[in-house]
C-alpha cells in the first residue's frame, strides 16, 4: 500500500507564499505515474489544482495559473507545489495523489490557511 505524506502547509497572510511537498513511500517506479495536487475546502470535494505527467507536462486550474508551480523529483519520490500570491480562496487542505485517476489512498494532507 502506497503511503503519501504531505507537508509544508501553514498560516500565511494574503499575498504570501508556501512550498508544499508530498512524498510517496512503498512504491516502485514513482516516475511512471502522473501526479496531481488536490485541495479540499470545508464542505467541498477534492479538487485538482495542478498536475504533472511522467514527461513533466504540467496543467493548472484556471484560478491558480501564474501563481502555483508543480514540480517533481523522481529520485526522492516527491512532488512539490510552489504557491505564491495566496488569497483566502486558496484556504484548504492540500493533498497529492495520482492524476487523472486517483489510485492510492489519501494521505493526511497539509492545511493551508490564508488569513490576515
Amino acid at each position: 500500500q502506497v503511503e503519501l505524506v504531505e507537508s509544508g502547509g501553514g498560516l500565511v497572510q494574503p499575498g504570501g507564499s508556501l512550498r508544499l511537498s508530498c512524498t510517496a513511500s512503498r512504491i516502485f517506479h514513482f516516475s511512471a505515474y502522473s501526479m496531481g495536487w488536490y485541495r479540499r475546502a470545508p464542505g467541498e470535494q477534492h479538487d485538482v489544482v495542478a498536475s504533472i505527467t511522467q514527461s513533466l507536462s504540467t496543467n493548472y486550474k484556471d484560478s491558480v495559473k501564474g501563481r502555483f508551480t508543480i514540480s517533481r523529483d523522481n529520485a526522492k519520490n516527491t512532488v512539490y507545489l510552489e504557491m505564491s500570491g495566496l488569497n483566502s480562496e486558496d484556504t484548504a487542505v492540500y493533498y497529492c495523489n495520482t492524476w487523472p485517476v486517483r489510485l492510492w489512498s489519501w494521505g493526511q494532507g497539509t492545511q493551508v490557511t490564508v488569513s490576515s
